[in-house]
């Protein structure tokens, strides 16, 4: 019969089942020894008989405890998860602060335009003096101011 003694933990924990989910059933204590029934499919959890627990069975974390003699030990289906006593849930209270609802708006409409009104002018007839058109008469007075202002230098250099 292959024995578990607890390693250099002060104490172990026991549990109903191959895992921290399931409830600490009681501790094995330095220098207890628990007759070894089983382990878990991957090895990590070790089943010994613990009387005053419902079936008389409990588990410990394999790497916490010794196997003497060193031994292969059968693998046992693990109990089904217990189901939590609590069951985390988000408070709707909270929650609705974080919903934002967008106000309904009223989509743009196409509105067609005013109809383009598109001014037209009618020629004017330019500003003349008799048939001689203005452009001429300040161009010709621009010509006569030059030639008079020539004149007036050169007499003033001589």
């Amino acid at each position: 019969m292959a024995v578990v003694v607890p390693g250099p933990e002060p104490q172990i924990n026991i549990r109903s089942g191959p895992g921290t989910t399931y409830d600490k059933v009681g501790v094995l204590l330095v220098g207890q020894k628990a007759p070894a029934k089983g382990r878990s499919s991957g090895g990590l959890w070790v089943m010994i008989e613990y009387p005053g627990v419902p079936g008389g069975v409990a588990w410990v974390w394999s790497a916490y405890v010794r196997i003497e003699p060193n031994v292969e030990l059968p693998i046992i289906e693990p109990p089904p998860t217990p189901t939590p006593l609590v069951t985390n849930t988000i408070d709707p209270t909270l929650a609705a602060k974080f919903i934002v609802t967008l106000a309904p708006t009223r989509l743009p409409t196409y509105t067609s335009p005013p109809p383009l009104s598109i001014p037209t002018f009618e020629a004017e007839s330019g500003a003349t003096v008799g048939n001689v058109p203005m452009g001429f008469i300040i161009a010709g007075l621009a010509a006569l101011g030059l030639l008079f202002g020539l004149i007036s230098l050169a007499q003033s250099r001589f």
